[in-house]
Parts: structure tokens; C-alpha cells; sequence
């Protein structure tokens, strides 16, 4: 797919991706999942990950996001799986196709690309000679596996971000890039989303969002990467998944029902990509294609 297909698919109507992929597996007790965030499910338990995907898609998810999240070299490395990032890569997107087929479906699939060191600690974030290396690394193997686009999502910091795009652009590829906040209208960096979503509009990114962000906080979020930018925007909200790392993350999950309801805002902020990130579930991306289609 090339990016002014991906920009008119966004522009003809608002648009349903999936939800969580690492803590629904954990919810479904694949407790292999934690290891590097799904890349545990890759090497154990693949046909639950299909099976996750064809879920997503039975419940109406026009896009699919491929357990892609740590299959960077960077990732891979400390485990020792760095030879096997490709075959992984392939496996993932691989997976996300079955599963779409198995619902009867023909949903986009997108590789996951996220930040190198961990999506709530911006102070890790490595120099930018690392970051250009092992970004165009990842853009690249993710590429050539054959996903319709490439997801950067949960970044924290404008700088990260902005060479990540740049590397995922260069592969040709539609390219959405979206990113965790605080409440405030500000990364997790401190720095101002309005900022960030003017540093990664360059050519070849089609939408700029906010995803595994406290549902409450989310719409500054978004209103403020408005004013930074002109593409559509994406929005897929953390429902109360936290860990010790992140405790504002803290809150009371929302049903189906109530989640759905705030997607539907999201969608009237001018969100064209609409989904569910970490605490989500098949019955919440039901709920949110439901009422998008009424």
C-alpha cells in the first residue's frame, strides 16, 4: 500500500483497528506473552496470537496491528533472538493475515514499530546516531515483511519519534505515528504534543495520534496534536493496564459499552483511527465498531 492509498482508505470514513495484543494474550492466560511483549507468544503459543487477530477482526477491527512491538534487532538482542528478528517479523504479519482470513475478513495489517528502550521511560531514550541506525534497521526488516504500514506507536520523546518516522517513511510505506501522554497536553518527556506532531509530519506519515494513554486523559492529548498538525488523527486508549512503571495509568476499566462511547468522542475530535490499546479486549473493539456503524 502506498501512502495516498492509505490517506484516502482514512479519508472516506472513520476507521476501526484493534485493541490490546500483549494484554489480552495475558488475560487469556498465554503467560508467554510477557517475555518482550508478545514476543513470547510469537515463539510459543502462535496460534493463540491468530487466533487473537481473528477475534479482533470477527468483532469488526478494519486494521490489524502484527505482534510486531519487540521484534526490533535493538530488542532482540539482549535475548538473544537478534537472527531471528526477520523470521519473527514475517511470522507475526504472517499471523495477522491468517487471522483476518479466518474471520472471513480482509483487514489491513500494520507492523508495530515502538520505541527502542522502554515506552515510559523517555530518560533512556539512546543517542541520535543509535536511534538513526536501529530504526532504519527495524523499518526496513519490518518492510520487508509485507504489512500494509508501519505503526510507530507509544513513543515518548519529539526526537526519537521524528528519526523513527523519517526511517519508517523511507521504506515507502503509509506510516502512522503515535504517542504516549500525560495529562497536560505533554509527552511523557515533558515536551508539548503540539511540537511532536509537527516534528513527525513529514512525507509519508499519513496520521499522527495518542495510544496508551489513560482514557480521561486522552482527548487533551488529542486536541492538542491538532494543533500541530493537519493529518488525520488516531486514537487507542490504555483501559486501566498498569504496571509499577506507570501508575497513572491507574483507573477503573471500562466496559465495553462506556469505551465505545468514548471512541465516538475521539471520532468527533476528528480521530479517523479508532481502537483499543493495553486493557482492551475483542468485546470493546465489538462495542466501538457497533456504534460507529449506527
Amino acid at each position: 500500500m502506498k501512502p495516498a492509498e492509505m490517506a484516502t482508505w482514512l479519508a472516506e470514513r472513520p476507521r476501526v483497528m484493534d485493541g490490546a495484543t500483549g494484554s489480552e494474550l495475558l488475560r487469556r492466560g498465554v503467560a508467554a506473552a510477557a517475555r518482550l511483549w508478545g514476543v513470547g507468544a510469537l515463539l510459543e503459543a502462535s496460534d493463540a496470537v491468530r487466533d487473537l487477530h481473528r477475534d479482533y477482526a470477527a468483532a469488526g477491527s478494519e486494521a490489524l496491528t502484527a505482534a510486531t512491538f519487540r521484534v526490533a534487532p535493538y530488542s532482540l538482542r539482549s535475548a538473544g533472538f537478534e537472527l531471528r528478528a526477520s523470521e519473527l517479523a514475517v511470522l507475526a504479519i504472517r499471523l495477522a493475515r491468517e487471522g483476518s482470513r479466518n474471520a472471513g475478513c480482509k483487514a489491513l495489517v500494520l507492523a508495530s514499530q515502538a520505541t527502542l528502550e522502554d515506552c515510559y521511560r523517555p530518560d533512556l531514550v539512546p543517542d541520535d546516531e543509535i536511534l538513526r541506525w536501529e530504526h532504519a534497521a527495524t523499518a526496513a526488516l519490518l518492510a520487508s515483511a509485507g504489512p500494509d504500514a508501519i505503526l510507530l506507536e507509544t513513543f515518548n520523546t519529539v526526537r526519537e519519534a521524528r528519526i523513527a518516522a523519517e526511517a519508517a517513511a523511507a521504506t515507502g510505506l503509509p506510516v502512522l505515528v503515535s504517542f504516549a501522554c500525560a495529562a497536560g497536553g505533554h509527552l511523557l518527556s515533558g515536551e508539548d504534543l503540539r511540537d511532536a506532531a509537527a516534528a513527525v509530519s513529514v512525507p509519508g506519515v499519513v496520521a499522527v495520534g495518542v495510544n496508551c494513554t489513560a482514557v480521561q486523559v486522552l482527548p487533551s492529548g488529542l486536541d492538542r496534536i491538532a494543533e500541530g498538525t493537519g493529518l488525520p488523527l488516531i486514537a487507542y486508549a490504555n483501559n486501566a493496564w498498569h504496571a509499577d512503571d506507570a501508575p497513572w495509568l491507574a483507573a477503573v476499566p471500562l466496559p465495553p459499552e462506556r469505551y465505545a462511547g468514548c471512541a465516538l468522542a475521539w471520532v468527533a475530535a476528528g480521530a479517523r483511527l479508532v481502537g483499543g490499546c493495553c486493557g482492551t479486549s475483542p468485546a470493546h473493539i465489538a462495542a466501538v465498531a457497533g456504534l460507529l456503524r449506527s
